[in-house]
């Protein structure tokens, strides 16, 4: 009994190595034409199988990237609506600062390209920086002083 089912498992592992060979092309000439035409069958089987589970995971693929995309959609219209939001308070309180500084003569007055910058994109901008030339800024010495601040003194 355990001799007939080694014998079973070793005939079965055979014809499924000669089987395996005959789908990879391997050994076809002692196969009739009903037989080649059997194992094309199965080709073309496996091959629709391969393509309809490419397709499928493709499909999958594509709607979890849109799922991915309208979220993305939602989290930027809320971060639009916030930096509007905050845009407007900014304008609101940089006009209040405009208002004090004709009353007052505040030195925290804005420059005319720095208010046309606020309403673009936001920037983080510290004090007033007025763009002087390095040659314009200082008078050059001779001796053997150091420069490296020019520009930065008006």
């Amino acid at each position: 009994s355990w001799y007939q089912e080694v014998s079973k498992l070793k005939a079965k592992f055979e014809s499924l190595q000669r089987s395996q060979r005959h789908l990879l092309g391997e050994d076809l000439g002692p196969l009739s034409v009903k037989e080649l035409q059997q194992l094309e069958r199965q080709l073309e089987s496996a091959l629709s199988q391969a393509r309809q589970r490419k397709t499928q995971i493709m499909l999958d693929q594509m709607e979890e990237l849109r799922k991915k995309e309208r979220h993305l959609g939602e989290i930027n219209k809320q971060l639009k609506a916030k930096l509007e939001a905050e845009g407007a308070s900014f304008r609101a309180i940089q006009g209040s600062w405009e208002s004090e500084a004709g009353i007052g003569g505040n030195a925290f007055s804005m420059h005319p390209s720095q208010s046309s910058a606020m309403d673009c994109e936001p920037t983080l901008q510290i004090g007033y920086h007025h763009l002087v030339q390095p040659e314009a800024a200082l008078p050059r010495s001779s001796g053997g002083e150091n420069n490296f601040m020019l520009g930065w003194v008006l």
